[in-house]
């Protein structure tokens, strides 16, 4: 019986299952609780939104905040342009529309746990795949995101497991069409969120490098893949600089997301930087100059703030580095002033899985695991990003699943080490 218990729990269809199953319960108990006339409206009314919006009236990619502004290139196109499809078959900002995105980001957070499965198999074994994948199924972040973002979120996390998988397998093989394809893929990722790329030279150059030393790879191949990525990128950098005159690679809004976490409206009592109110001052400015003239403005005001505040950056960048990991500034009076069990469950669950991702990181080293240089890059280096301009779990998402397998890869080892009798243990030979 335990056995067959085992099997069935262990069974990936059924963890797909249970994870859609969760996932949908949570957006009908949220659609219940909202009123009738705004479930259409008020999930749509961000900046994918509002650029889906233009796109399925005709008015091309173009007013990202919520009245006409002309083109833009707040955003790659791949997620906008998925909602506004939505929009021409369910109706623009109509309830079935909202059930139609949820579902799809349902479907794209389910369908993530098969490479957190199979990524897991190929580190510890079917125990770990199992463990990481049921995690995913039942980890808050990713039970909440797909119905509270219309947004790529969900589909970012799908694609950086898909690339983290696909980077441990490509490590082992020389075929032409492996490498091509897996330029093909960081292409479309980069049209789908930027900020995926920043993990790009990391992870090809481990894979380049494992390939060239132990499977006789040539450097032909990384670079073909690297190709592919940036001819994918091409046709909306040439949009890009046909519309506003500037070279804008992929998208052109960081300077005001570093000044949303670095400007003179800091208020010290609070130790806060507010973000920007997009219904007056902001948009204003943005409507006045255009938007390549205000990201300019903005990331001017934001690198003289943090040269001009050093210490105060210090502890904007701790406070930064908390919020991503545990999803506050303030987490332990967060937990105290919640006023849901589920913002304490989001708070407490991240923190595990803070503790976990090290855990599972010190493991992989320990054991001197091969994947343990890509498994930890995604941890270690893609938030920083975050500690520089400003936090959030849904920022943090894509890497996600890579924290997932690095917590079972911990606590399964922890596991592990109870359940084997001491005199089973290997005995250190070190003499002190």
């Amino acid at each position: 019986m335990k056995r067959r218990a085992l099997t069935i729990a262990t069974n990936l269809p059924l963890i797909i299952g249970v994870s859609f199953a969760i996932r949908a319960a949570f957006a009908i108990s949220q659609v219940r609780h909202m009123p009738a006339n705004l479930v259409g409206l008020v999930p749509f009314l961000n900046e994918a939104g509002n650029i889906a919006f233009s796109l399925a009236k005709g008015h091309g990619f173009s007013s990202p905040w919520w009245q006409e502004t002309g083109p833009t290139a707040w955003l790659t196109p791949v997620y906008p342009w998925i909602v506004s499809v939505i929009y021409r078959i369910f109706g623009i900002h109509t309830p079935h529309a909202l059930y139609a995105a949820v579902l799809l980001n349902i479907i794209f957070s389910c369908a993530t746990c098969v490479p957190i499965y199979f990524m897991g198999k190929k580190l510890a074994g079917s125990g770990v795949a199992s463990g990481a994948a049921g995690l995913w199924a039942i980890f808050p972040n990713a039970i909440i995101l797909p119905y509270e973002w219309i947004w790529d979120t969900s589909l970012s996390a799908l694609l950086m497991a898909i690339i983290l998988w696909a980077t441990l397998k490509l490590a082992e093989s020389a075929r032409w069409r492996d490498w091509a394809g897996y330029g093909v893929l960081w292409g479309f990722a980069l049209m789908t969120n930027p900020s995926l790329g920043s993990m790009l030279p990391f992870l090809l150059g481990w894979a380049a490098y494992r390939g060239l030393r132990h499977h006789s790879v040539e450097l032909s191949r990384p670079a073909l893949a690297v190709g592919i990525a940036i001819l994918c990128c091409v046709p909306w950098t040439i949009r890009n600089y046909v519309t506003f005159h500037k070279l804008i690679p992929l998208r052109s809004n960081f300077g005001l997301e570093l000044w949303v976490g670095n400007n003179n409206s800091y208020d010290e009592t609070l130790q806060i930087v507010p973000a920007p109110d997009p219904a007056r001052a902001e948009l204003r400015e943005y409507v006045r100059v255009g938007e390549t003239a205000f990201m300019a403005e903005k990331l001017s005001a934001a690198t003289l703030f943090i040269r001009t505040h050093p210490r105060l950056e210090i502890v904007l960048w701790w406070r930064r580095f908390l919020a991503t990991w545990t999803g506050s500034e303030t987490p332990l009076k967060s937990f105290a002033e919640a006023e849901t069990l589920l913002v304490r469950v989001v708070l407490v669950t991240n923190l595990l899985a803070a503790i976990g991702t090290v855990l599972g990181i010190f493991v992989l080293i320990a054991r001197r695991s091969i994947y343990a240089f890509p498994l930890a890059a995604l941890p270690l280096i893609y938030p920083v990003l975050y500690y520089a301009t400003h936090p959030s779990l849904r920022y943090r998402h894509p890497i996600d699943p890579a924290i997932v397998i690095l917590v079972a890869v911990g606590f399964t080892s922890i596991l592990n080490r109870r359940n084997t009798p001491s005199a089973e243990l290997p005995v250190s030979t070190s003499q002190a």
